[in-house]
């Protein structure tokens, strides 16, 4: 848990803000922890003003130096492969068209939209949906940027849920934070806001701030949509942080990526599932990785996913079983897959396959005529 800074004093490992300034970016502060793979080493070398690098001391503390495999090092260090001609042949910057008329704002479906607001992040990971926005630099939104897409929400009374992210959306100041809560709280039809947040994982010493959860709480019903993709990740500092919020009527989801070479695997994802269960973290989305430029080597096939899916069913409890969806290229939204149970039909007459893998036929008659 405290790999490589056992000399660092509690309170300051417990500090968001120590944990933020003392990020590592740069290859000279990464190799007095990591020895680092030659394809590691020219990786941070080129990727350098296309997708950066840093990561918190408490989220490199959980690789195990010794695993050039590691789940957490594929996810947090850069590789050479991320600029390989190939893959930056493949995929999109902007895949699902997120880029829209207003800076930061995309209204997709009907009753919500997403607030981008600003492009900093504890840690770039490498999967990032948004990869692209890593080249603008650290910086959050203006003012007027801000009062421009909560504007625009005032504007359109269909929109309901507003779902807050970046970047890392929480990195914010807590006045500023509050400034964005306030305004979107006036706007009477608007009934959820939600953050899209990956604190929890990579810095969840976020949420031991009371005068932080105050202004959450304040501002309810929020929902916190987290992002945990492998067990490693679920620590004594992530569980408390969850139980924070969940003390403060703060419900948290988690959306894992379906990455290949870090949880591509039935069982990774059985243990994953169940951890976040423990911690009382629902298990909402397993996501296919979407085809976004310098991240195409982290996906599998389709296939690969159902059959995760497929092992997930009879062992876990159905709550705890998230939807597997892909979201369409170019904006045109989510869709859900699932194995495929109903194996044939005749008439009134069906046969499905069970968890167990039996074919069981069952007669199912609509009998009631008013």
């Amino acid at each position: 848990m405290r790999r490589f800074f056992q000399d660092v004093p509690e309170e300051l490992w417990r500090s968001y803000s120590w944990q933020i300034q003392n990020r590592i970016k740069s290859i000279e502060e990464l190799k007095k922890y990591i020895k680092l793979l030659p394809e590691e080493e020219e990786g941070i070398r080129k990727t350098r003003g296309l997708y950066p690098f840093a990561i918190t001391p408490y989220y490199l503390s959980l690789i195990n130096p010794e695993n050039p495999k590691d789940p957490i090092r594929l996810q947090a260090i850069p590789r050479e492969v991320e600029v390989d001609e190939k893959i930056q042949s493949l995929g999109e910057p902007d895949a699902l068209n997120e880029e829209g008329e207003i800076p930061g704002l995309t209204h997709r479906y009907p009753d919500r939209v997403l607030l981008n607001v600003t492009t900093f992040c504890a840690v770039y990971c490498r999967h990032c949906m948004r990869k692209r926005i890593f080249s603008q630099g650290e910086k959050a939104r203006t003012k007027e940027e801000i009062d421009r897409m909560i504007n625009y929400i005032k504007n359109h009374e269909e929109i309901k849920d507003v779902l807050i992210s970046g970047g890392e959306p929480l990195s914010l100041s807590n006045e500023k934070l509050e400034y964005i809560l306030k305004r979107i709280r006036e706007i009477k039809h608007v009934e959820i806001i939600r953050f899209g947040t990956r604190l929890p994982v990579l810095a969840p010493q976020r949420f031991f701030d009371d005068d932080f959860l105050d202004i959450l709480e304040k501002y309810s019903p929020i929902w916190i949509n987290t992002h945990f993709n492998h067990p490693n990740e679920i620590t004594e500092y992530a569980e408390e942080a969850v139980d924070r919020l969940l003390r403060r009527g703060i419900p948290v989801n988690n959306q894992t990526v379906l990455l290949k070479g870090v949880n591509d695997n039935p069982e990774i994802m059985l243990e994953l599932f169940r951890k976040l269960l423990r911690i009382k973290v629902k298990p909402q989305y397993l996501f296919h990785c979407d085809p976004i430029k310098g991240a195409i080597h982290f996906r599998t096939s389709v296939d690969k996913g159902l059959e995760i899916m497929q092992f997930l069913r009879g062992k876990l409890s159905g709550f705890g079983i998230p939807t597997y969806a892909i979201d369409l290229p170019n904006g045109k939204g989510k869709v859900p897959l699932l194995p495929n149970y109903l194996k044939k039909r005749e008439g009134d007459k069906y046969w499905f396959e069970s968890f167990t893998g039996e074919i069981v036929e069952y007669e199912i008659k609509e009998v009631w005529e008013p």
